[in-house]
């Protein structure tokens, strides 16, 4: 019998803050934060992320962001492209359709690590899962309304009904070119 195809899992790790929450932070928080975590699963050659538009995937390092500020090597998988697709699809239509994110419950950093345990049966760091209540166990006046979406920060970032209209995956699922700075595929 052949061995298995084994696909690499990355997570990279973006910091919406662009250092500012390492110097900010104990002086609003009155704790120190290493930075405000957005993440994103790169596996068969596309990045894949979760917002208020849904899922979305562009090319890696594409987003509007730029590159990512590190990239954790989750591991390897042996699902293949297209059940993958299916289960993202699957995922939209169910826990992470776009009206489901929140910042401090449902966001990016929750897809990934359900993503990562699906191809892997590995989390993502808890550095990053662990922020959200981190942030919520201060008693700062300076916290973020729970219904700040990540695409009020970048505006851009969402997905408009008509690029979901002319996606060929299922709506749930769609490539989002206005998160990317080159044409998806």
């Amino acid at each position: 019998m052949e061995p298995p195809n084994l696909y690499p899992v990355k997570l990279y790790v973006y910091d919406l803050s662009k250092g500012l929450a390492r110097r900010l932070s104990p002086i609003m928080l009155g704790k120190q934060l290493e930075g405000i975590w957005h993440t994103s699963i790169v596996v068969h050659k596309d990045e894949f992320f979760f917002g208020s538009g849904g899922i979305s995937s562009c090319p890696p390092g594409g987003t509007l962001l730029g590159p990512p500020d590190s990239v954790v090597d989750v591991g390897s998988t042996e699902v293949t492209e297209e059940i993958f697709l299916e289960y993202l699809s699957s995922l939209g239509e169910s826990l992470f359709r776009g009206e489901a994110y929140n910042l401090f419950e449902h966001n990016c950093n929750t897809f990934s690590n359900e993503v990562a345990q699906f191809l892997t049966g590995r989390k993502i760091p808890s550095y990053i899962t662990d922020l959200p209540s981190e942030v919520l166990s201060t008693c700062s006046p300076v916290l973020p309304s729970p219904s700040l979406e990540l695409d009020q920060l970048y505006p851009g970032l969402s997905t408009t009904a008509e690029q979901r209209n002319h996606s060929m995956l299922a709506p749930a699922f769609v490539q989002n070119p206005g998160m990317c700075l080159s044409h998806c595929t």
